[in-house]
This record gives structure tokens, C-alpha cells and sequence, in this order.
């Protein structure tokens, strides 16, 4: 028979620690809602010890994974059917969706509005302003006081070298405002093709465990892939944009080269 100091050492070596009322609190979950996913047999059962439940970090990973699936869009039902697969579906969904949306994004920078002006030589109304539309578009983030982050120091750093060219900051913030209309296309497409040939068939093979690999290949390719294609066939449109707008131009500059040459020889021979 063990002694209560027994007890107290297997409670001090349990990392389940958290009534109920502090996991609603670590995993931002109501009381109400742990007990109903309890019911549905979503979450372990708590570790009792003197008809008290703990709980611990197994937990709230559990809730925290049936709160992302919930905002993936399954329902309950759906989400107890991914988590009694043994395979572990449901996290590689999870892990499946941060390898979408993560990978690709940039470390933010911050920026004061004096250097963003020194820049981008703008300032005054006009730099109120333009800022104004810099944010509009996602470009930068009010962060408080006389700060601004920006998501992507990359196409800000493009903005600065198209305002180096001496093109005005809000003559490009309205070809980036294009050029990401026309992108929401191009990427819509290229998520249609995917998931119409590649995720929606293995959907229909019940996303055997042996496919992932090939599922993770597919996604970590497709990125790369759709920007090859978008740079080659933007890079044939820009020369035929560039010959319509100066072709004309060249042509005529090419005709009047050999009699500004012949002219040219004439003085040096003092004719």
C-alpha cells in the first residue's frame, strides 16, 4: 500500500499539472468546450488524483491541433475520424498547411517613417499619402509611434530601385497594385491544377501514409515551378512590350544612322 508521500512523488513527477480551468486558459479554449470534446472522445482523459483531473502539455497540443483543424474547415465528426488514424493524418495536415503558407514568407523589417522618407524621397502630404496607399496594399504595417513593418523587405527594396530610376514611389505602387491583381490569377490557377491533379485524387485514396512524401515533393516544387513559368513567359511579353512602345522609335533612330554618319565624315574632311 503506498503512503501519501508516494503520492506526492508520482504528482511531483507528472507533467500533468493544469485543471481544467487553467487548460481552458493555456489553450484559449472555454471550460464548456474541453468538456464537450472530452464527451466526443477528441481529447485524452485527465489524470485524476484525489478526484481532481490534470492536465498537461499532451492537452493542449490536442486542443490546440483540433482548433486548426476547425479553422481548416472539418467538422467535428471529421476531426475524430483524423485523429483515431493511427497514421497520424490530421497533424500532417497540419504540417501540410504550414508548408503552404510559411515557407515562403520573409523575416519583417521595421522602418521609421524618416527613414522610409529618405528612401523613397518623399515627405510632407505627398509622403502621408503615398504611405497611406503603401499600407492599403499590404507593403507596410503600422506598428505604433513613428514605426512601419514591412512583410516583404524584398519588394520594397524593388520600390527603392524603381524610385532610384527616377520613377515616383506612387507611380510604382500602382503597377506593384497591378501586378498583384493579375498574380491573384496566376496563383489561383496554378492551386487549381494542384489540387484538381495531385490532392484531390490522393483525397480519394484515403491520403495513404505512403504517399505523403510525394504529396510534401509536390508542394514544395509547385512555388518554384509556377515562378519559373511566370518569369519565362514575362520575360517574352516585356520585349514585345518594350518593340511596340519604342520599336517605332529604334527604327526611325536606325534609318537616320548612315546619313548622320556621312554627315559626320564630311566635317571631318572639311567639306
Amino acid at each position: 500500500m503506498g503512503t501519501f508521500d508516494d503520492g506526492q512523488d508520482a504528482a511531483d513527477a507528472s507533467p500533468n499539472r493544469l485543471t481544467i480551468e487553467q487548460l481552458a486558459a493555456k489553450s484559449g479554449m472555454t471550460v464548456r468546450n474541453i468538456r464537450a470534446h472530452q464527451a466526443r472522445g477528441l481529447l485524452s482523459p485527465p489524470e485524476v488524483r484525489l478526484r481532481v483531473g490534470y492536465y498537461g502539455p499532451e492537452h493542449v497540443a490536442q486542443l490546440r491541433l483540433i482548433r486548426d483543424l476547425q479553422n481548416e474547415g472539418f467538422n467535428l465528426g471529421g476531426i475524430k475520424r483524423l485523429l483515431d488514424d493511427s497514421e497520424g493524418t490530421a497533424q500532417r495536415l497540419i504540417q501540410f498547411r504550414h508548408a503552404l503558407t510559411e515557407n515562403h514568407r520573409e523575416p519583417a523589417e521595421t522602418l521609421t517613417r524618416s527613414e522610409l522618407a529618405r528612401r523613397f524621397r518623399v515627405g510632407g502630404r505627398e509622403g502621408v499619402r503615398v504611405l497611406a496607399r503603401a499600407e492599403r496594399l499590404g507593403l507596410l504595417h503600422p506598428v505604433g509611434g513613428d514605426a512601419f513593418e514591412t512583410p516583404s523587405p524584398s519588394l520594397l527594396a524593388v520600390a527603392e530601385e524603381v524610385v532610384a530610376q527616377g520613377i515616383s514611389l506612387d507611380a510604382a505602387l500602382g503597377v506593384f497594385e497591378e501586378i498583384e491583381r493579375n498574380c491573384d490569377d496566376v496563383a489561383r490557377a496554378f492551386v487549381k491544377v494542384f489540387v484538381n491533379e495531385v490532392w484531390r485524387p490522393f483525397q480519394r485514396a484515403g491520403m495513404p501514409s505512403a504517399r505523403w512524401p510525394e504529396i510534401d515533393r509536390s508542394i514544395e516544387r509547385l512555388r518554384p515551378i509556377s515562378s519559373q513559368a511566370m518569369l519565362a513567359i514575362f520575360g517574352r511579353r516585356m520585349s514585345a512590350q518594350i518593340d511596340a512602345a519604342f520599336g517605332d522609335t529604334a527604327e526611325r533612330l536606325e534609318e537616320r544612322r548612315p546619313a548622320a554618319t556621312e554627315s559626320t565624315r564630311a566635317r571631318a574632311s572639311g567639306r
